[in-house]
C-alpha cells in the first residue's frame, strides 16, 4: 500500500499520497511567498508616499532652488540614498509631486464649477484656486522647462498619460458649466495652463510693497498684474471658441 500521509491533521482535511504533499508544500510555499511580496509592496508604497508628504512640506517650506534632497532624506528618515531607490532623480521627484497637486487641484476646481457659469466667474475660479495650492503653480512653471529635462522619458510618457487623463476630466465639468461642446472645453482647458504659466510670469518682477511710486507706474504695475491679466485673457478665448462655432448671419443665409 502506499505510504499514506495526512495534511494538516489539525483541520482534519482529507488524506493525500505522498507523492502528492510536495506539490501541496510547493503550493503553500508560493501562496507565502505572493503574500510577503505583496505585503512589501504595499510597505515600500506607503514609505514612497511618506517621502512625497515630506518632500512636499520641505518644497512648500523652502522652494524649488533651495530644495534639498539631503534635507528630504533627514526629515523622512531616511538615508539619502533610499530616496533613489523611489525616485531616480530629483526632478522625477518633483514630476511627481506635479502630478499629484494636478489631480489635487483639479479636484478643487471642479468642485466650485457650476452650471451654467459666466465665462469671468469661470476664469476667477480657475485662478484662484491654482493660485490657493502652494504646490502645482510653482512645479506647472518649471515643468517643461527644467523638470522634464532630468527624466527618463517612459517616466515622462507615464506623466503626460495623466496630464490626459486630468484634462479630460476637467474638460467634462467645463462643458457643462460653461455650455461648450467637449472640443470646445478641451481646447479651453489646455489653453488655461499656457496662460496660467504667462500670467504667473507677470508677478516675478522685485516686490515694490511700500514704495512710493508715481501715478502711471503704479498703473502700469496694476495692468500686468497676473490675476486681472489671465482673467481678461480667458473670457476672450472662451468667447472667441464660443463665436467660433456660432455661425454668423452671412453664413446662416449663404
Amino acid at each position: 500500500m502506499t505510504t499514506v500521509s495526512y495534511i494538516l491533521e489539525a483541520t482534519c482535511l482529507r488524506p493525500v499520497e505522498q507523492t502528492g504533499k510536495k506539490q501541496l508544500d510547493t503550493n503553500v510555499n508560493s501562496v507565502v511567498a505572493i503574500n510577503r511580496r505583496a505585503r512589501s509592496a504595499e510597505q515600500k508604497a506607503q514609505r514612497r508616499q511618506a517621502v512625497l508628504e515630506a518632500a512636499e512640506t520641505h518644497f512648500l517650506d523652502v522652494g524649488y532652488e533651495a530644495f534639498s534632497m539631503t534635507q528630504l532624506a533627514k526629515k523622512s528618515g531616511v538615508v539619502k540614498g533610499t530616496l533613489y531607490l523611489y525616485f531616480k532623480t530629483r526632478e522625477e521627484l518633483f514630476l511627481t509631486l506635479y502630478e499629484q497637486s494636478l489631480i489635487r487641484w483639479s479636484q478643487v476646481f471642479i468642485g466650485y464649477l457650476s452650471d451654467s457659469m459666466t465665462s469671468e466667474t469661470y476664469a476667477r475660479a480657475l485662478y484662484n484656486t491654482a493660485v490657493a495650492d502652494g504646490t502645482f503653480l510653482p512645479l506647472l512653471i518649471r515643468l517643461e522647462h527644467v523638470i522634464e529635462h532630468n527624466v527618463a522619458i517612459p517616466r515622462l510618457i507615464e506623466s503626460k498619460r495623466v496630464f490626459i487623463r486630468q484634462v479630460e476630466v476637467v474638460a467634462k465639468a467645463t462643458s457643462t458649466s460653461l455650455k461648450l461642446s467637449k472640443a470646445q472645453a478641451t481646447e479651453v482647458v489646455k489653453t488655461m495652463g499656457v496662460l496660467l504659466i504667462g500670467a504667473m510670469g507677470a508677478d516675478q518682477g522685485p516686490s515694490l510693497v511700500n514704495e512710493e511710486l508715481t501715478d502711471d507706474v503704479q498703473d502700469l504695475i496694476a495692468s500686468f498684474a497676473s490675476e486681472p491679466l489671465f482673467v481678461r485673457n480667458v473670457v476672450r478665448i472662451i468667447e472667441g471658441i464660443r463665436a467660433e462655432a456660432t455661425p454668423t448671419s452671412s453664413q446662416k443665409f449663404s
